[in-house]
């Protein structure tokens, strides 16, 4: 009889809790809780707007290379006299590469109106083009501009890709914590029916008489132990849950909780090995793509162009400004002639330059400062990033390492609680040392337990610290 007691026993302490549990649970895997977290979390939501805002201001600083049309109407008149009444229209029509073109038509008249500003009774119009040829010929601050945010989209996308994969490392560590109380919550379940049901049977053969009553105390004592243990469990398993629920979210901002029944899954915290050739496509990868590498590289494309544009402003303004003019709107094909054109034009050159260029030598100095800074600020981060990946491999291996001796450590731990089992059942043991046995084995998977779950965690930080957490 007292065979059948513990060998019942044993073998539900094995199949008998995940057997019943298995009906009334909901599985939230890895894979799901990624995906919602990326679609409708706050902060994810947020990321995605970096890349709009990116958008937007390189249209900003497109707008500088729009045509822009000008009128401007002035009219004066004085105790019954017209002074004058001025009528300008002008199309300006900047290119990519520096020069301007222009388009207008001015109509003037008056007593007192300026001489330069005459034109014939059907107006005035011009067209022609601006040309600098010192500062600005190569770049300036319109092409500097717009360079810069061009590059900006790259930063905005590289600081998308950051945010997202802190997002996913803290999200993950709370899901493989959640999966850690789950199994703790399970383990100390099947220890505590194991606990009762021996303390059911001990009850019965001191009643026989084939025990003496204090084993019962010995066993009531073990089923209070793994009560408050269960008790402990559940409290840091909901505790868990409620973290992890913080990173669903619904469409609109709405907060989803998860129910009593949803539990984690073991896929994904599986053991791997990492290849040595693999850690070194990983390591590649860090270097060219980690989300902190991409930007201080973007930023020193950036700081390239602001330094261009600092040193031409060292240069001369030289503008050349060319006008053909005609009488009235409209053009005539007269005015294409080269004759025409040496005999009716307006032409323009100005020159400035500034004595000591303090200013200007000013700038130019501190961006190349900048770019220094931002040279040694990336060559320290990717020895750190690649120091990170190397350091989250070593913990990955040592931890496979501890998990194999420790799963050893379990096994080991249940065969002397199985043999106890059975010397009890000889008459040669006490129900002490079989809780003694038993209190090791549970300290020895809770421990296995936790290894994997760091190991789980070893793995989304290695990941993470190359650059990109693999949305399993």
């Amino acid at each position: 009889m007292r065979s059948r007691y513990f060998i019942l026993c044993l073998f539900m302490s094995l199949f008998g809790w995940q057997a019943m549990a298995q009906d009334s649970v909901q599985v939230l895997t890895l894979e799901q809780y990624h995906r919602v977290i990326l679609a409708n979390h706050p902060v994810a939501s947020q990321a995605r707007l970096l890349t709009e805002q990116a958008r937007q201001e390189l249209r900003m600083a497109r707008g500088a290379f729009d045509p822009e049309i000008s009128s401007k109407l002035y009219r004066k008149e004085f105790n019954g006299k017209e002074y004058y009444n001025t009528w300008d229209n002008t199309l300006r029509v900047p290119l990519w590469f520096g020069p301007a073109l222009k388009a207008g038509y001015e109509r003037n008249q008056g007593q007192y109106l300026n001489p330069e500003n005459n034109t014939p009774a059907n107006g005035l119009s011009y067209a022609g083009i601006t040309v600098p040829l010192g500062q600005g010929l190569f770049i300036d601050e319109r092409r500097a501009t717009l360079r810069q945010a061009q590059l900006m989209q790259d930063i905005a996308e590289a600081e998308r890709i950051k945010i997202i994969n802190k997002l996913l490392l803290e999200a993950t560590k709370d899901y493989w914590d959640w999966l850690l109380q789950y199994r703790t919550v399970q383990l100390y379940q099947e220890a505590l029916e194991l606990a009762q049901f021996r303390l059911n049977a001990v009850t019965i053969r001191a009643q026989e008489g084939d025990l003496a009553a204090i084993d019962t105390v010995e066993a009531r004592m073990a089923v209070q132990d793994r009560q408050v243990l269960l008790q402990q469990a559940l409290l840091e398993y909901s505790n868990n849950r409620l973290q992890v629920a913080v990173h669903l979210w619904a469409e609109n901002a709405v907060p989803l909780e998860l129910t009593d029944g949803t539990v984690p899954t073991l896929l994904g915290s599986e053991i791997a090995t990492l290849s040595p050739d693999s850690l070194e496509q990983l390591l590649q990868f860090a270097r060219t793509n980690h989300p902190e590498l991409r930007k201080l590289e973007l930023k020193g494309d950036q700081l390239e162009i602001e330094q261009r544009f600092a040193a031409d402003k060292l240069k001369p303004k030289l503008n050349v400004d060319y006008n053909i003019l005609q009488s009235d709107f409209y053009l005539d094909a007269e005015a294409l002639d080269q004759q025409y054109m040496g005999n009716n034009y307006k032409l323009g050159v100005s020159f400035s330059l500034p004595l000591f260029l303090r200013q200007e030598r000013g700038k130019l100095q501190l961006t190349k400062a900048k770019q220094q800074a931002n040279a040694f600020e990336l060559v320290q981060s990717a020895r750190t990033i690649e120091a990170s990946v190397l350091a989250a491999y070593n913990e990955w291996l040592a931890l496979e390492k501890q998990i194999r001796l420790q799963e050893q450590a379990v096994a080991n731990a249940l065969i002397l609680r199985n043999g106890e089992i059975t010397r009890f059942e000889n008459g040669e043991s006490s129900l002490f040392l079989i809780n003694s046995r038993e209190v090791k084995y549970l300290e020895a998977q809770a421990k296995l337990n936790e290894l994997l779950t760091k190991y789980a965690k070893a793995k989304t930080y290695l990941y993470w610290a190359a650059g990109e957490v693999p949305v399993e």
